[in-house]
């Protein structure tokens, strides 16, 4: 959308929402032109929200701003007449793209389309076409996976006057003052994000989401964050090294060439004993995500028996399974309902909404 598109959309929208009785001045409309400079039109949220955060000044305005941001930026029939005075815009168009049936829309008529990114990030993995993986591809990439922070043994200079004194700082300071502290300086405990590790099922069960996991496995590992990552299916495999790579290509096709166990079984507790015993060190105050659907050919017991042995050494436990999001799923998998007394958050992983929220559960303290 064009900058011209993207005001008389936000003036249009503004005049709608003063035909059904809000207070909107002027320098709320500039505002709202301003936040949907800064964060675009592709995401459903983030333009109710620039609205939403600039427009509605009142608690009791919401419902309305609500109705009507349905009736003019989803198309969704309103409750009673709908504003006539808006301009017909095409937010999947570009700049330069005319569509026909432009030509016959009347100026009054709202003809606001979302881009399809916003149909991708809720569709499911497996129902995924070659064009759509193309595009999740960019939008994983935008991903950012950073754990909870965590307080450090280091110290580290304090803005605020804490119970640690900076005696170097403040006898510094005091030369420039005569020799007299005027202020005393402090140190506080240092904050660094918790090491993330991340533990993919690749067996035969979890094939249609396979490959949209290791995407986002690659793009939380070429963050250059604190990020581990292993994979699994009868055995377990480190590919943290293999996925440094920033092409995705090149850095999924060494993670395949290092991986045996493609497409196979799963035996949970197995590969669970492996990393406790290899690679528990890892674990110790971080956030260990596995990704799973949680079928086993294991014995539960030994399962539960290493997920004990991880929740001592993790800070948290977080499991994510695709097929949660079905109609009518229940966790009556045995390697699915052994580990739940184990877990400290359950979430869906079967579309990019779904990563997104990972991300937050991940992030969140």
């Amino acid at each position: 959308m064009t900058p011209e598109a993207s005001t008389d959309t936000a003036v249009g929208f503004a005049r709608a929402l003063r035909s059904e009785g809000l207070d909107v001045p002027v320098g709320s409309v500039t505002a709202y032109v301003e936040a949907l400079a800064a964060v675009g039109v592709d995401r459903r949220q983030s333009v109710y929200w620039a609205g939403r955060a600039t427009l509605v000044r009142r608690p009791e305005d919401v419902a309305v701003y609500d109705e009507v941001f349905a009736s003019f930026w989803l198309g969704r029939p309103p409750s009673k007449a709908a504003p006539e005075m808006h301009r017909a815009v095409d937010l999947d168009a570009t700049p330069n793209e005319e569509r026909a049936d432009d030509v016959t829309t009347p100026p009054s008529v709202v003809a606001v389309r979302y881009s399809p990114r916003e149909t991708l990030r809720h569709k499911d993995f497996a129902a995924y076409t070659q064009a759509e993986f193309a595009e999740a591809r960019k939008l994983m990439a935008d991903l950012r996976l950073v754990g909870t922070l965590r307080r450090s043994r280091r110290l580290r200079p304090s803005a605020r006057d804490g119970s640690r004194p900076d005696v170097r700082r403040t006898v510094r300071a005091a030369l420039r003052t005569g020799a007299e502290p005027v202020r005393r300086r402090s140190l506080e405990r240092a904050r660094h994000p918790r090491r993330v590790v991340l533990l993919c099922d690749v067996s035969g069960s979890m094939e249609p989401y396979t490959r949209a996991l290791l995407r986002f496995v690659h793009a939380a590992v070429a963050g250059r964050g604190r990020v581990e990552a292993f994979v699994f299916a009868t055995r377990l495999t480190r590919i943290t090294r293999h996925l440094s790579w920033r092409d995705p290509d090149a850095a999924l096709a060494r993670a395949g060439a290092a991986v045996s166990d493609w497409s196979g079984g799963t035996r949970l507790g197995t590969v669970l004993g492996d990393f406790n015993a290899g690679w528990g060190d890892l674990s110790r105050g971080a956030v260990v995500v596995v990704l799973s659907d949680g079928w086993d050919r294991g014995d539960p017991a030994a399962l539960e028996d290493q997920l004990d042995r991880l929740r001592r050494r993790a800070h948290r436990i977080v499991w994510v399974n695709p097929l949660k999001a079905s109609p009518g799923y229940a966790p009556l998998a045995r390697g699915m309902a052994a580990a739940l007394p184990y877990v400290d958050d359950f979430v869906e992983g079967h579309s990019l909404a779904a990563m997104e929220r990972l991300v937050e559960v991940i992030a969140k303290q």
